[in-house]
């Protein structure tokens, strides 16, 4: 179970990472989609989601895969890539939950190649 703590002024904010369906850009901020369909916004762009992240999972399989500008989604949540809608679906196969994101083909594409070379 990796941990992210965010410390603002006013909160704290813990995100079990393993609890993370995706992660959203909005402009400076970020939102965080969990898998029982809450979400927190934090005042962090993607990018440096991104880098915590990858200080966080040092050394371990890579779990986060950046999709585009806007998101950055877990891969075990990846239920199905459909590049003629530029739909991903993700569910965590635990809570009734299934999220659509509204994805560019390439990127789709790219993410459908790089599960279908392994």
């Amino acid at each position: 179970m990796e941990i992210l703590l965010f410390n603002t002024r006013d909160e704290l904010i813990r995100v079990d990472l393993s609890h993370v369906v995706y992660f959203e850009a909005d402009g400076n901020y970020t939102h965080i989609i969990f898998s029982n369909a809450a979400k927190a916004t934090l005042l962090y762009s993607l990018g440096n989601i991104e880098t915590l992240i990858d200080e966080k999972l040092k050394g371990q399989t890579q779990t986060f895969i950046r999709i585009g500008k806007r998101y950055i989604v877990n891969s075990t949540c990846i239920f199905q890539i459909n590049t003629l809608k530029q739909k991903l679906l993700l569910t965590n196969f635990e809570a009734p939950h299934l999220f659509t994101l509204s994805v560019s083909k390439e990127a789709l594409k790219n993410l459908k190649n790089l599960y279908t070379q392994k």
